[in-house]
């Protein structure tokens, strides 16, 4: 029988059994687990050393299979695989390799044969891809990032849509290029922020360390960017200029500081970081200026620091916080 066969026409019990197993409970047969020991070597020796070193034995394979479940199926018509079984087999397996990986509930989609594609959704941020090569990608809520199995071979190519942290291993004889739509990122070893698309039909970039290229994707247009500037390619435009929000990767670093920053500004900055629409009942209040570091702290803190700070009181709906003068 050739490898994977024998998985593949595993059961739903056998899956069941096997999950039970590789996650430390007593009640469920070994067999199944060996099949996927055998099979799929190196997952699975990962898994196992999981679920010794997990402390809190919080591994729940029921819940990553089917919050990757759902995530399959409202995209599954980008998702083409030759028959069922070997469908179920792979995502039983990627289920698996989210939980082994630490990187959160994102979903590892075969978006292609040859590649494969890492989504964040809409209430998750700074999910950690490490790449083939050592680099590191820190996606942003709702963005998508692809690249090829054969990553590092010849080239270091990607393809991001939505926004990410990246922070590239040095290699001069393969520079590290990201595909982002209307435009190309070329770099050797450095350290970014990407957003493909920023509102205003542009490709932003900002640079951490390093020194980036900014390409359009017909090449008729190119920029070099180095540390703290942010450069900007649309259709039609280029520009770079000097970055002066110090709070402008702070849904990366989860840091924020503001040294008299207007609470408009400070509302913008939030909104970015934490996903969440803060709007003053007085148009004064957007006014008030704020001085205070936060770091690592939840957005409701934040949001009560500022209400102490300036006699506030704030009302929320759903996502949306309304500051009002007591």
């Amino acid at each position: 029988m050739k490898k994977n066969d024998r998985i593949e026409k595993m059961t739903e019990q056998e899956w069941s059994d096997a999950a039970a197993w590789l996650s430390g409970e007593e009640r469920a047969d070994d067999e199944a687990a060996r099949i996927l020991l055998r099979e799929e070597g190196e997952i699975m020796k990962k898994w196992n050393d999981l679920r010794y070193t997990d402390a809190e034995g919080n591994i729940d394979v029921d819940k990553a299979w089917n919050k990757l479940n759902s995530r399959i199926e409202a995209e599954k018509n980008v998702i083409m695989l030759p028959g069922r079984s070997v469908f179920q087999s792979l995502m039983r397996i990627a289920a698996m390799i989210i939980i082994v990986a630490g990187l959160g509930w994102i979903a590892f989609e075969v978006a292609s044969p040859g590649k494969v594609a890492v989504a964040s959704a809409t209430d998750e941020k700074n999910i950690e891809v490490l790449l083939p090569d050592g680099s590191k990608v820190y996606l942003n809520r709702d963005s998508r990032l692809t690249y090829s199995r054969k990553f590092g071979r010849n080239d270091r190519r990607v393809t991001l849509n939505g926004e990410a942290y990246f922070n590239i291993t040095p290699d001069p004889s393969r520079p590290f290029i990201i595909d982002a739509g209307s435009a190309r990122v070329r770099v050797l070893g450095t350290s970014f922020n990407v957003i493909t698309d920023n509102g205003n039909n542009e490709v932003e970039v900002f640079v951490s360390t390093g020194s980036v290229m900014l390409t359009s994707s017909d090449g008729s247009r190119s920029m070099t960017l180095k540390p703290d500037f942010i450069g900007r390619l649309s259709a039609d435009n280029s520009s770079q200029e000097l970055n002066t929000n110090t709070n402008y990767i702070s849904w990366h670093t989860d840091m924020l500081v503001f040294d008299g920053e207007r609470l408009s500004e400070v509302f913008t900055d939030l909104k970015h970081t934490f996903n969440i629409d803060i709007v003053a009942a007085d148009e004064a209040i957007n006014d008030f200026r704020l001085t205070s570091m936060f770091d690592n702290q939840p957005h409701d803190t934040i949001i009560q620091v500022i209400c102490t700070t300036f006699n506030l009181r704030s009302v929320q709906e759903g996502e949306t916080y309304s500051l009002l003068r007591r």
